[in-house]
């Protein structure tokens, strides 16, 4: 059954009070038609639950604005939802179309700091967020008292006489519930081995990020990336803006449930008597998570990032012996979810 503003009901009833269920949620699509985004497809989902997202189908289907009842949930960047054709894979680069967004994704083959590997120049966080999608497809309809809202499509990453990635990602939203699950699958359809490397780069801003916002995570360690920065609050905890303040960098070492699940909750009390969102993910296909903390004035955002490598840049991974790499045919699968409690 479908749980409308906490009164449940059948899909006859829904029927009978609505002419059209685009009156409570769906997914609609569009596009952008000014400044630095313009031409950039969008798809705007809305749960009927008050949770609302907008899809950047242009920027490798990631999640820009969020919302729940009106509260904003995601940081965003200066740069806004920049087309995809001013993206720059240099150096420092990445960070000149940066949208900020609940959900930026970092791979296929490169997460972390710019480096070089095996004679490659690889700039920050890779190339996935310049990645148009394409066999685009949405659904909407009942599966008994469910009504359930998907979007999908598929982002290649690939050049002649080299890598051939295809990362297929579908999102699901049941009518009236305040969650949404992301299923990504990247395959190898190249002829030879390649590395991958992904990173879901969440980001969190104000109001639900401020002062008495609380972090927590189900870690056995906490491992900062520059011991040499102090920080007052530790990591799990948040400041006011502070001017020059140098980011911090975080490495939570997690403790799955038993069903090998992470969940990572961002619970601010203040708003409306309470309000938590929770990040789920399983832990053994992203054994690694990363907390940037950023309490700079005007530069106020949490990154929570789950993912299979850490931030130091591919040739680290390779040197520390943790680089995955997919063998011709070989695919990995990675299920989160995004869920907002009152």
């Amino acid at each position: 059954m479908a749980n409308i503003f906490a009164k449940k009901y059948t899909r006859e009833k829904i029927q009978n009070y609505t002419g059209s269920l685009r009156q409570i949620g769906g997914i609609t699509r569009s596009q952008l038609s000014e400044g630095p985004g313009k031409g950039v497809e969008i798809a705007t989902l809305r749960t009927g639950s008050g949770f609302d997202l907008t899809l950047l189908m242009d920027r490798g289907m990631d999640i820009s604005t969020a919302s729940y009842r009106g509260v904003p949930l995601n940081w965003s960047s200066p740069s806004g939802d920049a087309h995809p054709n001013r993206f720059d894979p240099h150096g420092l680069g990445w960070l000149r179309t940066f949208p900020g967004g609940l959900l930026v994704t970092c791979g296929l083959r490169q997460t972390g700091s710019p480096c070089e590997d095996e004679g490659e120049a690889l700039g920050l966080h890779g190339r996935y967020t310049s990645l148009p999608a394409e066999r685009i497809s949405h659904t909407e309809g009942w599966e008994g008292d469910d009504y359930v809202m998907r979007i999908s499509g598929e982002m290649r990453e690939a050049v002649i006489f080299g890598e051939n990635l295809v990362l297929r990602r579908e999102y699901r939203a049941i009518l009236g519930e305040p969650r949404i699950t992301l299923t990504d699958t990247v395959t190898n359809e190249g002829s030879s081995p390649s590395p991958h490397m992904i990173l879901y780069h969440c980001n969190f801003g104000f109001p639900l990020l401020s002062p008495g916002t609380e972090l927590s995570t189900p870690h056995a360690q906490i491992e900062p990336r520059n011991p040499d920065l102090e920080d007052p609050e530790g990591p799990l905890r948040f400041s006011d803006p502070i001017s020059g303040y140098q980011e911090r960098v975080y490495y939570h070492l997690m403790e799955p449930n038993a069903e090998g699940y992470v969940s990572v909750r961002l619970k601010n009390p203040s708003i409306d008597g309470g309000l938590t969102f929770t990040l789920e993910y399983r832990h053994d296909q992203l054994p690694h998570f990363t907390q940037w903390k950023m309490m700079g004035k005007r530069d106020y955002v949490c990154g929570l990032e789950p993912g299979n490598a850490r931030v130091e840049g591919r040739a680290k991974e390779r040197e520390a012996g943790r680089l995955v790499t997919l063998q011709p045919g070989e695919t990995r699968r990675y299920d989160l979810q995004f869920s907002v409690h009152p």
